[in-house]
């Protein structure tokens, strides 16, 4: 999300995918990421572009929701690579793996597994919840909360000072956990 102030006013720009641990860098995918997940995508068969989108935004929990503009013009990349073809189907570009999209997918294991383990990761993963309405009434104090904690870490001379902040924080999660029973 970002707050922007212009002559008194507030004005709220919505970026959904700037939610969670990559709100700062601003993207769950890295350098040629969204390649390698449109292709672990269609190795489970043919699939047409809306369908990608919303796959990705479901495999990776909501911490990305890739736009028609950066779906399309990747699939198009893929195909110029020769790694995907597409044929026409129901009125809809269908998109499927090549001998060569698999060779790919091969070389890329570990890297794939690692990209989509983020999603999935306890601390990290799942930030769907936060795209609610009522997410904002939490929202709000677990940012400050954040800024606390990160300031108390990086201002002190304390080395073991992550460490205590780490333990509160541990705790504090567990806390809430406890409150829905696990």
């Amino acid at each position: 999300m970002n707050w922007r102030h212009r002559k008194g006013m507030h004005h709220f720009r919505r970026h959904a995918h700037r939610f969670g641990p990559w709100a700062m860098a601003g993207k769950f995918f890295g350098s040629g990421d969204v390649s390698l997940a449109l292709l672990s995508l269609l190795e489970d068969g043919p699939r047409h572009g809306y369908d990608l989108m919303t796959a990705i935004e479901e495999k990776s929990g909501g911490l990305a929701r890739p736009s028609a503009g950066t779906i399309y013009p990747t699939l198009q990349q893929l195909q110029d690579e020769g790694l995907v073809t597409s044929t026409e189907g129901d009125g809809k570009r269908i998109y499927q793996l090549t001998d060569g999209g698999r060779a790919r997918l091969a070389e890329q294991h570990d890297h794939i597994n690692e990209m989509w383990q983020r999603a999935k990761d306890e601390e990290w993963g799942n930030w769907s919840d936060a795209m609610h309405p009522d997410a904002i009434e939490v929202l709000k104090p677990a940012f400050r909360l954040m800024r606390t904690a990160v300031r108390s870490a990086v201002r002190s001379s304390d080395p073991e000072r992550a460490d205590k902040v780490r333990e509160i924080l541990r705790r504090a999660a567990d806390d809430i956990k406890a409150l829905n029973g696990g």
